[in-house]
């Protein structure tokens, strides 16, 4: 064994399982994809504002955000197998309302339901993705995560193949989706809770081992802190791409909602596939390398995506959707190595303030296009790739071998 390198025999990984809850992870983001894909609808339907769209992304985040970490919490002390399909329960009913709500504060509390689901979903997912990597943990957390952002990525197209032709009650088709999702939850599941009793039997926990030098408290509180800054700069920027820069498309390029929508969904779909690639590529060149390749490559696209031609907006959608992403998996895997003993809390830490930015995120953002317009506010949000540079402070992680036998 060479220096820097760790070896430890682990179990073979579980592919179907490692699929299916990264299926379960599309079906739970494309629920959530409605919200943001109704925007266009609902401020020509309903007349909402800015600031009341961003206070809809802002409601259904903020109640993800908090409750994630709480719940990985809890589940690190008494995990919850049935939770996962309670919690695509709770979509369903957010779903339904969704789409038959008369008035804007029904929407509000739809969309709490569907925060809810969230928020039991991802740190319970997290763990199952975890328990059934094996030998394969970044490719295992890619897959999953990986879902999630697939799901993110079909919100453009559900609004302008779905909401936009069909209207508000559109959203009701996916009510399917969330019904296939507590089947395959609910079977997954059972799994999981064998999993659980063999563990019990045998009397031995699941070892998450480190790449990460041994560090103080002091500095695994600072590498946190860092951490939190960085996803805070992505979440940030991604929301405003997902519910906004379709009106900056419309306002600077003359684009219908449809068009509009098809170029998000480039940015988006870009977006998953850098989730893939990171946490592959992340075994190999390094966590805190990818990190930075991440955080660097979108900083200078970024600052000039406001200002050029509309040939030039594809490419750069394409170059900063797939770098931008290509630390969202990797951010995860990184707190679970600096807290190895806590790996709930730190996927519902990683993935809530996710979650969290992306609620304030809308908000601020919302009140800006009212007060100031459209492409200043555009304009303002390019610079906040820059914030990312904080990932240069983040202890340098070394390379860890996994064997199985």
């Amino acid at each position: 064994m060479t220096t820097g390198t760790v070896s430890r025999r682990l179990g073979n990984p579980i592919y179907p399982i490692m699929f299916a809850i990264g299926l379960c992870h599309l079906f739970n983001d494309s629920l959530q994809a409605v919200i943001p894909a109704m925007f266009p609808v609902l401020a020509k339907e309903i007349g909402l504002t800015f600031t009341q769209l961003g206070l809809i992304s802002f409601v259904l985040n903020i109640v993800a955000s908090v409750l994630q970490p709480v719940v990985g919490f809890i589940s690190d002390k008494k995990p919850m197998p049935y939770a996962l399909p309670l919690g695509m329960t709770s979509s369903f009913i957010g779903v339904a309302g969704l789409a038959f709500a008369p008035e804007y504060w029904m929407i509000l509390v739809s969309v709490i339901f569907l925060g809810l689901g969230s928020a039991v979903f991802h740190p319970e997912g997290s763990r199952v993705s975890f328990m059934a990597a094996g030998t394969k943990r970044g490719l295992s957390q890619s897959i999953y995560q990986v879902g999630g952002n697939s799901g993110q990525a079909l919100a453009p197209l559900i609004s302008a193949f779905i909401l936009v032709p069909l209207g508000q009650k559109g959203a009701a088709l996916f009510l399917v989706v969330a019904a296939a999702g507590i089947f395959i939850l609910s079977k997954i599941s059972t799994w999981y809770k064998k999993q659980l009793e063999e563990e019990k039997t045998a009397k031995t926990k699941r070892a998450l081992l480190s790449s990460l030098p041994p560090l103080t408290k002091k500095q695994v509180g600072i590498a946190l802190t860092l951490l939190m800054i960085i996803i805070f700069a992505r979440s940030f920027y991604v929301t405003n791409m997902t519910n906004f820069y379709i009106f900056h498309l419309m306002d600077k390029y003359g684009f219908t909602i449809q068009k509009g929508q098809l170029f998000i969904f480039i940015f988006l779909a870009l977006g998953a596939v850098g989730t893939f690639f990171g946490g592959p590529w992340a075994d190999r060149l390094g966590r805190k390398n990818v990190i930075l390749l991440s955080v660097l490559v979108p900083i200078p696209l970024a600052l000039l995506l406001p200002y050029v031609p509309i040939w030039t907006v594809v490419v750069l959608l394409v170059l900063i959707g797939f770098f931008i992403m290509l630390s969202f998996s990797v951010t995860v895997v990184y707190a679970q190595e600096l807290v190895p003993s806590k790996i709930g809390t730190m996927a519902g830490l990683t993935v809530g303030l996710a979650f969290g930015m992306g609620a304030v995120g809308a908000v601020v953002i919302g009140i800006l296009m009212d007060h100031v317009g459209v492409y200043t506010t555009m304009i303002i949000v390019s610079t906040l790739p820059i914030i990312g540079l904080v990932a240069f402070a983040l202890p340098r992680d070394r390379k860890i071998t996994l064997e199985s036998k």
